[in-house]
Parts: structure tokens; C-alpha cells; sequence
């Protein structure tokens, strides 16, 4: 097991990261809280069948309260929202209960919503079970979607503690182990350039990662991300880095439809569009080619589904949170651990992704 601690201005908590950390939880809960009044666990239809089973004998102290909520982006609903605060009420949670976010990056960005709002803010505790969720579990950012966006209605909420237990990603589909080793090659391409050309040499295939890859991949990309978490945490400057490929993934994912397309197969696609632009707008030097070759023999996509319009997507990517006055900034690379934000005119963004 490895233990990370992260650092933010408002808070200071541990990630715990191994095979079998899980069993950890408990003793957690009772060397943390002091008086625990009641446990909601927040999951989804496709965890609660796999993994509540591996959960529940950890926690019978307390006889956990169980919400279920739809799986993927299904979760991040208004409705979902509200269903889960009227089962915290129902239940007579307060201000001395946790919520326990058990599944992938949508229940964790749901179950850290319901935490922040509920009763003002109540703690938390994320327990991933995606490999997608190494980013969205360590940070603090928590929301729901709305229509016109994704992650549009949320807070900062850090939780009291991440447990990471790597036997608990042994059931992912390849697509979702596609979707989280995204963000791990994000991580290394806007801070680290040893462990990206690492990546490049060791990982050629993603249905048969050993445990020791797994393990470096993920302790490295929580490290990185601590690396801007830690220096801002309300996302005021450098944290923005982190959404890498993001401005253009995140375009896709509303277009397709959320649940459509997985988020970490979209910004991938977004992340070789700005690797493209980077070369023009800063210099980067760097084979674009290449790299697409080495992650289309990972199994992804690297091009813009044919129909979605440039015009909406450009519309879509106005709309991002890093954009101000209607005009999109976007992270580029000056050279691979080198990001900055470039804004970029409606008319050169829409030529590009015609051309892309």
C-alpha cells in the first residue's frame, strides 16, 4: 500500500493505494469520526452487483443506508441529485453522518455534490473503483451536469479520504479501462516527460496491464495531480492545466450524448486536437503521428465522430468553464510538462476542427 497525502488550502487528507485497502475503511471511520451518527453509500446499478457485496461486511457496525443510482453519466442528473438528498433526509442524516461515494468518477462527482449541499457540507469519503476515477476522486471537484454542459452545477468539496483498492478494478471493461488510462497519459504529457516515454515504452496493451504497471501508473498520476491540487485548489490558475483535451473532450461527450461516449476516450480525442494546435501556437515539437499510432493500438479513437457538426462543437467549447467573455482558452503544450492557457479566435478554432 501506498499512502499519498494530499495538500489543499482548505483541507489535508490521505489517497490509500493498494490491493485489499478497502479493509482499511473501517478502522478509518472509527479513529476519524469521534461520534458517527449514520453512513449513507452512494453506488450505482453496475458497482452495487459487483462490488457492494465486498463493502457491506466492513461497515454492519453501522448498518449503512444504500442509494442506487443509475450507472455512468445517467447519475449526474438534477433528478438523481435530488433523489439521493431526499434519501438522506428520509433517513435522518446530519451533520455528524458521511456519504461514502463507491464507484466511478460520475458516483463520486454525485455523492461529493449531495455532501457539499446537504445540510451546507457534510464529509465524505471516496472509494473509486474505476481506473478514471485516480483523477476525478482526488481534488475536490464535485458536480452534476446540466444540458448545456457538463460538470456545470457543483463546488469544491475535498473529501475526508480516498481508499483506492486496485482488487476492485479487476472487473472494468475495456472500454472504461480505456476511459481512466486517458487521464493517466493526460497527467504524464502536461507535468512529466520521463513518465510519459515510460508509458510509451511499457504500456502496449491495455487488456493485460500487470498490477505493477497499474500501481505506477496510478500513484504517479495522483502525485501529479496533487502537484496542481496542492498550488490551487479553487482553480483560479494552474489547476486549469489538468483539463488538457478536455475543452474539445468534454464538446464531444455533450454532443454524443452523455453516456454515449466515455470521457476519457473523448479527451483523448481532444488531447491529439491540442497536441496539433500546440504545434502551431507554441512551438511544441513533437509526432503527433506517432503518438496516434501508439494509442490507436490501445484501442482508441483518435478522430471527431464524422457527424457531429464543427459549428456545435465550437459552440459547446464557448461554453467551458476555462472560457471567459465568449472567448475559448485552451491548454496547449509548449513542450511535453510545459501547459499554458492560449485563447484562440472562434474563426481559427472552427477552421481547425473542419480540417482535423
Amino acid at each position: 500500500m501506498e499512502t499519498i497525502q494530499i495538500q489543499t488550502s482548505s483541507k489535508s487528507y490521505n489517497v490509500f493505494v493498494g490491493e485489499g485497502v478497502r479493509n482499511e475503511i473501517g478502522p478509518f471511520l472509527r479513529n476519524h469520526f469521534s461520534k458517527l451518527t449514520k453512513i449513507l453509500i452512494i453506488t450505482d446499478e453496475t458497482v452495487a452487483k459487483i462490488h457492494l457485496d465486498h463493502i457491506m461486511p466492513l461497515l454492519s457496525e453501522w448498518n449503512p443506508v444504500i442509494y442506487t443510482a443509475p450507472s455512468g453519466e445517467k447519475a449526474k442528473t438534477f433528478d438523481v441529485y435530488y433523489n439521493a438528498l431526499s434519501i438522506a433526509l428520509e433517513n435522518q442524516l446530519d451533520r455528524k453522518s458521511v456519504i461514502l461515494a463507491l464507484g466511478g468518477g460520475a458516483v463520486g462527482d454525485l455523492s461529493g455534490f449531495v455532501a457539499a449541499s446537504f445540510m451546507r457540507g457534510i464529509p465524505f469519503i471516496q472509494i473509486p473503483t474505476t481506473i478514471l476515477a485516480h483523477d476525478s476522486a482526488v481534488g475536490g471537484k464535485v458536480a452534476i451536469n446540466h444540458p448545456q454542459g457538463k460538470n456545470m452545477i457543483g463546488a469544491f468539496h475535498q473529501p475526508e479520504a480516498v481508499f483506492y483498492d486496485l482488487e476492485l478494478l479487476n472487473t472494468l471493461p475495456g472500454q472504461e479501462i480505456r476511459s481512466g488510462f486517458a487521464e493517466v497519459i493526460k497527467h504524464a504529457l502536461i507535468y512529466d516527460s520521463t513518465f510519459y516515454h515510460w508509458l510509451k515504452a511499457e504500456i502496449h496493451n491495455l487488456d493485460s496491464l500487470t498490477i505493477e504497471q497499474l500501481f505506477k501508473s496510478l500513484t504517479k498520476g495522483i502525485q501529479i495531480k496533487n502537484e496542481f491540487v496542492s498550488k490551487d485548489e479553487k482553480e483560479t490558475g494552474i489547476r486549469a492545466y489538468l483539463n488538457f483535451g478536455h475543452t474539445l473532450g468534454h464538446a464531444i461527450e455533450s454532443e454524443m450524448g452523455y453516456g454515449n461516449f466515455t470521457h476519457g476516450e473523448a479527451v483523448m480525442i481532444g488531447m491529439i486536437f491540442a497536441l496539433e494546435i500546440s504545434k502551431e501556437v507554441s512551438g511544441l515539437s513533437f509526432d503527433t503521428e506517432e503518438f496516434s499510432t501508439w494509442v490507436q493500438g490501445l484501442g482508441y479513437q483518435t478522430e471527431i465522430p464524422g457527424h457531429l457538426s464543427s459549428e456545435r462543437l465550437l459552440a459547446k467549447m464557448k461554453q467551458d468553464k476555462k472560457s471567459a467573455g465568449g472567448t475559448v482558452k485552451f491548454v496547449v503544450l509548449e513542450q511535453i510538462g510545459k501547459p499554458k492557457l492560449q485563447e484562440l479566435s472562434d474563426e481559427y478554432l472552427l477552421t481547425k476542427l473542419k480540417n482535423f
